[in-house]
């Protein structure tokens, strides 16, 4: 089981967490993180959190700058010492272990090959650190060279390869050795956008070809969406939620999650009811409109709270009658077609922006006039005023 502690409470009603699914019903801990936290004098850069990896996992720290998630990548690498807690590496205590005894492979975003070495004595590094034969490195070397699809240039200096070749002579070094645990971080932001996205394919698929445990940090929500099995979404030195790209993004657990990942629309008013059958509540806005959605944990009746739904959960256009279908009369602001996709920016009539994508059709709103929006209660969420 994936496990994590923070400060946020969880909200039942929108999900539970996601935990793990091993492959034969067999679990297989790679990291264990036990309570740990780091201060700095009154400041925290984590508070007290725990978390667990499984073999095989790809498993991405994902936040804003400051949240928390390099100091946590630091402490498990052995690089900052924590203020308290525990680091488990193959169920062995590893706190206070020094990088090299910790059984890790690392990747940073500056690649940090040795200009003096070639590919092969790069690669060959960590080997030779572990006392293998010449003969026994230069095999490895070029296993792990064929695998990433590199052959022939182990003779190569770093200044002589290109930033992909580059990336891939790194990811080579850090898991030829065959560490638990591959810890990366923002390996790919030095890359332009095409080299990103084929860099994040080719990752992707070696470390499920090798079965590698992959912690991962980015700030990227894009490339956390893309690459991982479970996102650890962190915001404010804790941990804000666990689990798939799927469970953050269609059930975030606090309006920071919802908003962090993806485009979202939110309104605000009032909670006036919950119908607890169904756990759906109503939002009352300032104008008299009334809007239904799920409901956080965190939402009172007769408190603020705000409602949030994506775009493409909005159609633009009148809608069937329904008790579950929010419907919303709206002023036209503008209609972008993208191709293939259309985006519809609308002003409620209590002042509220919302924006719609969906399929381009033929005939497009027409900008200036009036119509109807609707988007089903289900896919919206009423969080609290304490996430207001």
């Amino acid at each position: 089981m994936l496990e994590h502690r923070s400060a946020v409470g969880g909200i039942a009603r929108v999900a539970r967490m996601s935990e793990p699914v091993i492959q034969g019903g067999q679990s297989s801990e790679k990291l264990r993180i036990a309570g740990l936290s780091k201060r700095y004098g009154e400041t925290f850069a984590l508070t007290a959190t725990d978390l667990v990896v499984q073999q095989g996992e790809f498993v991405t720290l994902l936040g804003p700058s400051g949240s928390g998630k390099t100091t946590l990548l630091m402490m498990i690498a052995g690089l900052t010492q924590p203020t308290s807690g525990e680091i488990w590496i193959e169920k062995k205590d590893a706190t206070f272990s020094p990088p090299h005894r910790r059984d890790i492979g690392m990747m940073f975003q500056s690649y940090a090959l040795f200009p003096h070495m070639t590919v092969a004595e790069n690669i060959g590094f960590p080997l030779r650190m572990r006392g293998m034969s010449a003969e026994q490195i230069r095999q490895e070397v070029d296993a792990i060279l064929d695998l990433i699809k590199l052959p022939g240039i182990h003779g190569r200096f770093p200044t002589q390869l290109s930033g992909g070749q580059q990336q891939r002579v790194a990811l080579a070094r850090a898991i030829v050795h065959k560490p638990s645990i591959v810890l990366m971080d923002e390996p790919l932001a030095a890359l332009d956008k095409a080299l990103r996205s084929h860099m994040q394919t080719e990752i992707r698929q070696l470390q499920k070809a090798l079965g590698i445990t992959v912690l991962y940090v980015t700030h990227d929500q894009e490339e956390a969406m893309t690459m991982s099995d479970r996102i650890c979404l962190m915001n404010n030195a804790a941990i804000e939620q666990i689990g798939s790209p799927e469970d953050l993004y269609f059930s975030p657990r606090t309006l920071f999650a919802g908003q962090f990942l993806g485009d979202s629309n939110c309104v605000r008013g009032k909670l006036s009811g919950i119908d607890a059958a169904s756990g759906t509540g109503t939002l009352s806005l300032p104008c008299g409109m009334t809007l239904r959605g799920r409901v956080a944990d965190s939402a009172k009746v007769g408190a603020s709270a705000v409602l949030l739904v994506r775009p493409e959960s909005i159609r633009v256009g009148a809608d069937k009658a329904d008790a579950n279908v929010n419907q919303i009369s709206c002023a036209i602001e503008e209609c972008t077609v993208m191709g293939s996709l259309s985006r519809t920016r609308m002003k409620l009539d209590d002042g509220s922006t919302m924006v719609s994508v969906g399929l381009t059709q033929a005939t497009k709103p027409i900008t200036g006039g009036r119509s109807q929006i609707a988007f089903d209660a289900p896919t919206a969420i009423i969080f609290g005023e304490k996430h207001v």
